[in-house]
């Protein structure tokens, strides 16, 4: 029998306010254990929430950002459960009526576009961590994280693929930052996904018995967890049994997913409108403020570099991945005056000597206007490409700009057309059996030339000047 895959993600962000969402406490990654937990956030006897505004304002933009409605009056419930590290033994989130709903992400897998569809937005305080790893026998409890602002992202289940699912979550990622919203940082739990997977025969509509993956913390992580669930589910069902409707565990050691708990209904939780806190609303003024302040978005910037640049498509979406890289790239064109071979050197020779030690472009030893002046100097002939890559290995090492380098090293190309004429003539006169070979049809050999002459000058020819003086010469 043939399957189809039905995906759905429901991705938490974490906004990037200065404190909680129901109180004054911070949120800074990193400090001691509990001791960014307030009276409000552990739940201590007549202590009141009191919203962020400032997370309210962040969901909006999220909201009109992925071409969403976004609700006026939205309302806050209590999520009840019951775990070690929610010490309210509820959850304030929205259930009914979320701040942000029906918006949508296009994605691009293999160059087919796609759209995925959102359901809903909504804003929810997180909980805080149980800690194994530093006790044999027993479970600590770190509450910092306790109330930290979260707008968790619910997709419909359109997705259909492991590479699909990846592509949108990529897409989310980037435009959380684009906006600064949320830093992005997974490692540190600030952007985390649900992956609820189920299967059906192919061409069936009804959707099939899901299990939700739950906190995937890495893009590789997310692929090779449903790729997983995908095939466990398939040998379920082709065995004869029922998936179950189950939370399951991605550990990422083994490859494998494991049960944690059945899967709970909405009912299981109880939801209702928290009494303490009134209906969140906004006024026009409000959503226009979050509407003025949002930056040129992802695809609006991909097609200004392609309008304004001449980039191809693919260039143009590569460098538009990060506001960051972005940003870099126009600085480097700017300062270069050749857009294109500014594109080819940072999408190139820069991507690879970031991914070889594991950067980020914000990393880079080597500025942008660095950058810009090395492609400069390729664009005004005063070095060749192949020079330009030893620049640039001395600027990454720390060496100085490319233009103190180009002169303490000697490295200015040869584009005198007498001396460059002297040196080819050199070079015939010293190879008439391969001068012979040419002339008989085997042309191929300019390549030799012009190698021998880039060696006679150690790499400092201008090579266009080169084969232009050595066609005329040899034919």
């Amino acid at each position: 029998m043939k399957w189809e895959t039905v995906i759905g993600l429901e991705v938490h962000v974490q906004l990037r306010t200065k404190s909680k969402l129901f109180s004054g406490a911070a949120i800074a990654f990193g400090a001691e254990p509990n001791t960014q937990a307030c009276e409000v956030d552990i739940a201590l006897p007549g202590v009141l929430p009191v919203m962020n505004r400032n997370a309210a304002y962040m969901a909006v933009k999220l909201g009109l950002a992925i071409g969403a409605t976004i609700n006026k009056q939205s309302v806050f419930a209590r999520k009840n459960y019951f775990y070690p590290d929610l010490p309210k033994g509820y959850q304030i989130s929205q259930y009914e009526i979320p701040i942000v709903e029906r918006g949508k992400l296009e994605i691009e897998v293999d160059g087919e576009k796609k759209t995925i569809a959102i359901t809903r937005a909504h804003l929810e305080e997180d909980a805080g961590k149980s800690l194994h790893e530093e006790f044999s026998n027993n479970t600590g409890i770190d509450l910092n994280r306790a109330g930290t602002p979260l707008v968790e992202v619910v997709s419909e289940p359109d997705m259909r693929s492991p590479a699909e699912a990846v592509a949108y979550l990529k897409k989310l990622h980037a435009l959380v930052r684009y906006l600064d919203i949320c830093d992005g940082n997974m490692q540190e739990g600030s952007f985390r996904c649900d992956a609820n997977i189920s299967m059906r025969p192919k061409g069936q509509e009804e959707l099939g018995t899901r299990a939700e993956i739950k906190n995937i913390n890495s893009f590789r992580f997310v692929e090779k967890a449903i790729e997983y669930e995908i095939e466990r589910q398939i040998d379920v069902l082709e065995g004869g049994g029922e998936v179950a409707q189950e939370t399951r565990l991605y550990d990422a050691v083994k490859n494998e997913t494991r049960s944690m708990r059945s899967k709970e209904e909405a009912h299981d939780y109880r939801y209702f409108p928290d009494p303490d806190l009134p209906p969140l609303t906004l006024d026009e003024e409000f959503i226009q403020s979050a509407k003025d302040s949002l930056p040129e978005l992802p695809a609006a910037k991909r097609q200004r570099f392609m309008d304004h640049y001449s980039l191809s498509d693919y260039d143009a979406g590569v460098l538009t991945t990060s506001r960051e890289l972005a940003d870099y790239y126009e600085t480097v064109a700017t300062h270069a005056n050749d857009a294109k071979l500014a594109a080819n050197w940072v999408n190139g020779e820069l991507a690879a000597y970031l991914n070889k030690e594991g950067l980020e472009i914000d990393q880079a030893p080597i500025t942008a206007k660095q950058l810009g002046g090395l492609v400069k100097r390729i664009a005004d002939n005063t070095i060749s490409g192949k020079i330009a890559k030893d620049i640039f290995e001395a600027m990454w090492a720390g060496e100085g700009d490319a233009d103190s380098i180009i002169d303490s090293k000697g490295l200015k190309q040869i584009s005198d057309s007498g001396a460059l004429e002297k040196i080819v003539d050199e070079v015939i006169s010293a190879n008439p059996g391969q001068v012979e070979q040419y002339k008989n049809g085997e042309t191929k050999l300019i390549g030799y030339f012009v190698g021998q002459i880039m060696k006679a000058t150690q790499g400092k020819a201008n090579p266009k000047q080169v084969n232009e003086i050595l066609k005329k010469k040899l034919n």
